[in-house]
């Protein structure tokens, strides 16, 4: 059996045939790989993931986690049927788990797949901060950043040669396992400093659709800094925006989340 993809014959072909734009943000980019293996290997991916974790459920932790995050699921529901792509979630399986783990992390996987770690709720300390990383995660799998890490991984390691070729089933899981090296460590997730920048953005307008204040966007990523251990790298060598730019960034978007907080019923 072989997975078929659309593999490349140049920039500009494969910016004409897999240009997808984003709803939320406008931002477009390139997205060729096939949507449907990457929710089947996410799901698999998922399940390994937590049958080797210690999953806390029963909790008041383990509720909210929930209790967030299909607020947030629902908030981008209504959003897309709204502007007519719902069909964009149609294979969406919506997960929301709590793994015991100091880590300060969390992250969503293409189709829903949500993991928020034990080490990260001393810093969010509340709703308001749990659903800026969990906006923010589940922005990634909604903007399709795993799908377009895949297809840079693709056309960097087929050099855009072939134009709806196959790869075998090996191939593709090598792809798959140097975006998303889930076997390893669920924290060497990577993305771009512009995927970055888009969840920060996208996950700010969700939490806001959802009905929590985004202005308690900016304490959490100080305290998120504050929490952080050894040495920031010059912004140029990470993946993550840095402080000072991600804050402009939330402060130049907070005007638009407010009006979608408002609309959901939160106070000014």
């Amino acid at each position: 059996m072989k997975f078929t993809h659309l593999l490349g014959i140049g920039a500009v072909a494969l910016s004409t045939v897999a240009c997808t734009t984003n709803p939320i943000t406008g931002r477009s980019s390139l997205q060729i790989a096939n949507n449907s293996e990457i929710l089947t290997m996410s799901a698999q991916e998922y399940k390994t993931t937590l049958s080797k974790s210690k999953i806390i459920t029963g909790t008041a932790d383990a509720k909210r986690i929930t209790s967030v995050g299909s607020r947030i699921k629902s908030a981008a529901e209504r959003y897309y049927q709204s502007i007519g792509r719902s069909a964009d979630l149609t294979n969406y399986n919506w997960e929301f788990n709590l793994i015991q783990s100091n880590e300060l992390n969390a992250w969503c996987m293409p189709g829903g797949k949500v993991a928020v770690y034990t080490g990260i709720l001393p810093v969010t300390k509340n709703d308001n901060g749990l659903a800026v990383v969990m906006g923010h995660e589940v922005s990634h799998a909604l903007a399709g950043h795993g799908n377009e890490r895949i297809s840079q991984a693709m056309v960097a390691q087929y050099g855009g040669s072939i134009l709806g070729g196959t790869i075998s089933n090996s191939q593709w899981a090598g792809i798959f396992e140097k975006v998303y090296p889930i076997g390893s460590q669920v924290a060497l997730l990577k993305y771009g400093r512009n995927q970055e920048s888009e969840a920060d953005q996208m996950g700010l307008y969700l939490m806001s659709m959802a009905g929590y204040d985004p202005r308690e966007a900016i304490p959490f990523w100080n305290r998120m800094e504050g929490a952080a251990s050894g040495s920031r790298q010059p912004e140029f060598l990470s993946t993550h925006p840095n402080p000072e730019t991600r804050i402009s960034d939330i402060n130049k978007n907070l005007p638009k989340a407010l009006e979608y907080y408002k609309a959901a019923g939160g106070k000014i």
